[in-house]
């Protein structure tokens, strides 16, 4: 099981890097891949708010974490033509859950080489996630790979397969997220790593007058539930101090209760993988 882990937003040069390089030693710890997460640009934001330090900056922010660290990177993207310059720092493209369906987009990530990861939309089902994998393979430079196998995380961003499927939670009627735990073997069905998104499940969308809540106390439940079904990677959006985060404050998880979170996480795993 590899991790994909970062604040949800680069807010600062400093904050960045404390949590990349606590990330880094807890994963050491416990001998777990990390794939450094956060997002330059927060563009699918429910109002007019803060939305990060901006591309360029970000990618400089990112570029020191890699260099400094020796980490793979992973973070969004939200136009087509961002797909190519954040390539070049970034090992993994992360397609955003509200644009799992662009297809320009999609097309533009996979032309890049780099390993795609698709959040599955909020309105989507599991089977629907095949479009997003025919519009990446028909593009993707190495679709011609064989992808049956889950990724190799001693070499990190040598990883293969080129596509990441993630689970983030279903629409539950208005300001609420459900996990359909099914989902998580549906997606494996198709042949690529399938990572779950613990914190953004536990989204509250609009549900704060304009602003998304949420509920952090319900993660470690959530990951302890999705890694005994079976998954090839979790994604944290991880905070020094979450109810001071500029997006997802209200289920962020705090830095400092990361590895007890994992350590339980990979006492399932190996059950399940002895």
């Amino acid at each position: 099981m590899f991790l994909i882990a970062g604040p949800c937003a680069i807010e600062s040069r400093d904050m960045v890097m404390h949590t990349a390089e606590t990330l880094k030693q807890v994963c050491e710890r416990l001998g777990i891949a990390l794939y450094f997460k956060s997002s330059y640009d927060k563009a699918n934001r429910t109002s007019i708010s803060e939305r990060g330090v901006g591309m360029e900056a970000g990618l400089q922010i990112l570029q020191e974490v890699k260099t400094t660290f020796s980490l793979p990177i992973l973070t969004d993207v939200h136009e087509s033509w961002q797909c190519a310059p954040v390539a070049e720092v970034a090992d993994v493209l992360q397609i955003p859950a509200f644009l799992s369906r662009q297809t320009d987009l999609l097309v533009a990530a996979a032309k890049t080489g780099k390993i795609v990861n698709v959040k599955k939309g909020q309105f989507m089902a599991p089977w629907d996630m095949r479009g997003a994998i025919a519009k990446i393979e028909a593009n993707h430079p190495l679709a011609s790979s064989p992808h049956n196998a889950t990724p190799s995380c001693t070499t990190l961003h040598h990883a293969t397969p080129h596509i990441w499927l993630t689970e983030r939670g279903s629409s539950f009627g208005y300001g609420n997220l459900i996990v359909d735990m099914t989902s998580l073997v549906k997606m494996r069905e198709y042949g690529y790593p399938v990572v779950f998104d613990a914190t953004h499940s536990v989204q509250q969308p609009s549900s704060q007058a304009g602003v998304t809540g949420g509920n952090r106390e319900m993660v470690p439940h959530l990951i302890r539930a999705a890694v005994a079904v079976g998954i090839d990677g979790l994604f944290l959006e991880v905070h020094p101090e979450p109810e001071k985060a500029i997006s997802d404050a209200a289920n962020q998880l705090r830095l400092s209760d990361v590895e007890q979170v994992l350590q339980r996480a990979l006492a399932i795993d190996q059950l399940i993988h002895p």
